[in-house]
């Protein structure tokens, strides 16, 4: 049994430009599209899995083009408000690359997932090296920069590797930056392009441009 056998091979798609879902880690998302909604009733009496992942540029505004990868969550929280949207939280499991998708007479897109590349998303994570020092300097820089705030006690005294991937989910980044983190392997690959982003984001240099 592979560590894929537990996540559906055809997965319900919520594309968010902007946001991407990094495994381990919890996505908080506020639903009120009417597909989606429906997606998530769906979901809630199925596997309880939903692929995130990026439009492209091409396509349509109601059916754009996808990229090619996404990461799959699985639905944690749940919450209905009085006015009808839903409150979710997703925790990522693995990335997937979309291999096609799936003709469905939803209102929402499935997509065939072929998690094979990222087997290592499920192992836990390996400890990085050396303090979040240098990742909290550059973000207290960039953000001093911009007009932006955050607590950046709390980043000092969290190890590396969460810290990594919350920067990557969290900060600021254009949505191809954010992809290039979502598809560089967790550990030290990420860190060294969220360490480069940062860099380039002082050096007023830094694109957007999807890869």
């Amino acid at each position: 049994m592979s560590f894929a056998d537990d996540l559906p091979g055809d997965l319900p798609l919520f594309p968010l430009r902007g946001a991407i879902l990094l495994p381990s880690e919890p996505l908080p998302l506020n639903v009120f599209e009417p597909r989606y909604l429906n997606m998530l009733d769906d979901v809630r009496r199925g596997a309880g899995h939903i692929g995130i992942i990026q439009p492209g540029e091409g396509g349509t505004a109601q059916r754009p083009d996808l990229l090619a990868v996404g990461c799959a969550g699985r639905l944690d929280a749940f919450e209905e408000t009085e006015d009808g949207r839903y409150l979710i939280v997703l925790t990522g499991i693995s990335r997937f690359r979309l291999v096609e998708e799936v003709s469905t007479p939803a209102p929402y897109r499935i997509g065939r997932a072929d998690y094979d590349a990222y087997s290592g998303d499920v192992a836990p994570a390996e400890p990085l090296d050396g303090s979040p020092e240098r990742l909290v300097d550059l973000t207290r820089r960039w953000f001093s920069m911009e007009g932006y705030a955050t607590d950046y006690d709390a980043m000092a005294n969290m190890p590396v590797s969460p810290l990594v991937d919350r920067l990557a989910m969290a900060a600021p980044f254009e949505p191809g930056e954010r992809q290039r983190l979502l598809e560089a392997d967790r550990g030290q690959p990420r860190r060294d392009v969220l360490e480069n982003l940062l860099l380039s984001r002082l050096a007023g240099t830094a694109s957007g441009s999807a890869h």
